[in-house]
């Protein structure tokens, strides 16, 4: 299926949870904020959170440095 992910097309297989994603980027050690279709997913609920054909998502994280 193909979705949008930081507005750069992605492709994944059926079935992968917004977590599964995060993993897949190398994002799941980082602080991560996500948001789906302009909605906040709150990171409790990223394992549960399926994605489908179409989904924006929008991921966030911390940068340090100085």
């Amino acid at each position: 299926m193909d979705i949008t992910v930081n507005a750069k097309p992605h492709s994944l297989s059926e079935g992968t949870t917004l977590a599964d994603l995060i993993r897949e980027l190398g994002l799941a050690d980082a602080p991560c904020a996500a948001e789906v279709n302009q909605t906040l997913v709150p990171k409790r609920r990223h394992e549960q959170h399926p994605l489908s054909e179409g989904d924006v998502v929008e991921l966030v994280t911390l940068v340090g440095g100085g």
